[in-house]
């Protein structure tokens, strides 16, 4: 009877330990890198709002020299400053976001870095769709928007906003003056004087004057002299 039993208990007891070794296999697989955000003060409308970058490095020959942002609805490049990043890094506004870059890391090392938004928009949450770009000229695509994709841009999930919290006017670099044409930069200080030249042929109204007198004077010293003529003659 002890002969069957321990063979099948034994067989029992090697495929528990199987699955648990499978189990610790597969929890010990790290995750696939990517690009992490969080701020103590995500909430919508927010203002002067602090936000946080990690971009987890995968690769073990090559550091990471560069990360582009394309920034989410609502924030526009002037609304972001630089707060603080890599030694040596440098930030730059871009057309729909911003790029920090600068001498590679350390191969393996994360690129950590924060920056401040004016105000975060009425939303519920913000999509930084980043490139990561290594020293090798490889570049990681965090831009996918769905949550199960091998590729998820980092998201910062907002709160609602404060009771009274309004949009604020847009910042002084949004709102710029509209450019002026070559009509208005070609303008005369005097736009009194602008009008007579237009409506005169280019001169000044005194000078017209002067030319009419002139006129006016030789059409009488002519007359003058012809009736001065006709005199003499009879």
């Amino acid at each position: 009877m002890s002969r069957i039993t321990l063979p099948r208990a034994a067989r029992r007891l090697a495929i528990a330990a199987a699955a648990s070794a499978t189990a610790v296999v597969l929890t010990a697989v790290p995750a696939a890198a990517h690009v992490e955000v969080e701020s103590e003060k995500a909430e919508a409308l927010a203002e002067h709002v602090t936000i946080s970058f990690e971009a987890e490095s995968e690769s073990d020959s090559a550091g990471i020299t560069e990360l582009k942002v394309v920034l989410p609805e609502g924030i526009k490049p002037a609304d972001v400053t630089y707060d603080k990043g890599p030694e040596g890094w440098k930030f730059a506004a871009e057309d729909a976001g911003y790029t920090v870059k600068g001498p590679a890391l350390k191969a393996g090392e994360n690129a950590e870095y924060s920056i401040t938004v004016r105000q975060l928009p009425d939303a519920k949450e913000l999509a930084f769709k980043t490139l990561q770009t290594y020293g090798d000229k490889r570049t990681d695509r965090w831009i996918e928007l769905d949550d199960e994709g091998e590729n998820p841009a980092p998201v910062l999930k907002l709160e609602a906003a404060a009771p009274g919290a309004k949009q604020t006017d847009p910042s002084p670099s949004n709102t710029a003056s509209p450019t002026p044409t070559a009509d208005d930069t070609a303008q005369p200080s005097s736009a009194k004087e602008t009008d007579e030249k237009s409506d005169q042929g280019g001169l000044p109204a005194g000078a017209w004057v002067g030319i009419g007198a002139a006129v006016v004077i030789a059409i009488a010293a002519v007359f003058f002299v012809v009736r001065r003529r006709g005199g003499a003659r009879s």
